[in-house]
């Protein structure tokens, strides 16, 4: 069975050395493990990505565990003015769990937890996968529908001032908002830029994005997080790949920031 759990990751480097501050190491590095995985730009966002992530993974169709990210210190210790939704709203909203394999439910006796051999564990996987696969309409229905009644739409991704851009900074969680303040600066100067911070991970959204990149002249990616030995950061592989079927395609640039929790400011992003 598939138990759609929602956890709270407040984002931290990995040691050694020992670091306790922000950066996304910790959920890269485990994003082949089938959870879903949503991403939080200031404490708004974290707070409705909650509300949204007990809907997502508790959909039948869907059955898997969802993980909100926020960043270490610089979301999870801020404070920031929010609107908080009245409880029976919200409640309303997620509606009441049911599972499909209760636990104690005696008339129905099973195994959790078992030593799972060659006989049964790649059709184990295969469930795991089909679970999260299911996942990108459910998302987008609940963010559309979150929306409706909160007056907040969330899709997979925001854009920022892309209309009519040539240049395009992609980036995830809090240092999306010091990007937007560098994306208006250089606009000012007369910079054709735009933004694109990718709120899902996983299930990662490659047509989507792609759709939206695919004019670009230039498309800078910046991953908060490093992947030794490997083509590229992992934000960048998957917008990498995600438009590799083009014929003709952006140039696509990788950056590595903000490693242990090193400030990102609007001079750096310029």
């Amino acid at each position: 069975a598939l138990l759609p759990i929602v956890a709270a990751i407040v984002n931290r480097s990995l040691s050694a050395p020992i670091n306790i501050h922000g950066d996304h190491s910790d959920t890269m590095g485990a994003r082949d493990s089938g959870w879903i995985q949503i991403y939080s730009e200031n404490c708004q966002e974290a707070y409705d990505n909650f509300i949204q992530a007990f809907r997502i993974g508790e959909d039948l169709k869907v059955r898997t565990p969802v993980f909100v990210g926020l960043d270490g210190f610089i979301i999870s210790h801020s404070l920031e003015v929010i609107q908080v939704e009245d409880d029976d709203k919200v409640k309303k909203f997620v509606g009441e769990y049911k599972p499909v394999y209760p636990l104690l439910d005696t008339s129905r006796k099973m195994t959790v937890g078992p030593i799972d051999f060659t006989d049964y564990y790649f059709e184990h996987k295969r469930n795991q996968m089909e679970g999260i696969e299911n996942a990108p309409p459910v998302i987008e229905a609940v963010g559309k529908e979150f929306g409706q009644k909160f007056g907040r739409e969330y899709g997979f991704f925001e854009e920022y001032r892309m209309d009519d851009a040539e240049l395009c900074i992609v980036v995830m969680s809090s240092a999306a908002g010091t990007c937007k303040d560098a994306v208006d600066e250089l606009r000012s100067e007369g910079k054709r830029i735009g933004l694109l911070k990718p709120r899902i991970f996983r299930p990662f959204p490659h047509e989507k994005i792609a759709e939206a990149l695919k004019k670009m002249k230039a498309v800078a990616v910046l991953d908060r997080s490093s992947s030794p030995g490997a083509f590229g950061a992992p934000l960048f592989t998957e917008v990498r790949s995600a438009l590799y079927d083009y014929a003709v395609r952006p140039r696509i640039v990788n950056y590595v920031y903000g490693l242990g929790g090193r400030d990102i400011k609007v001079e750096h992003f310029k």
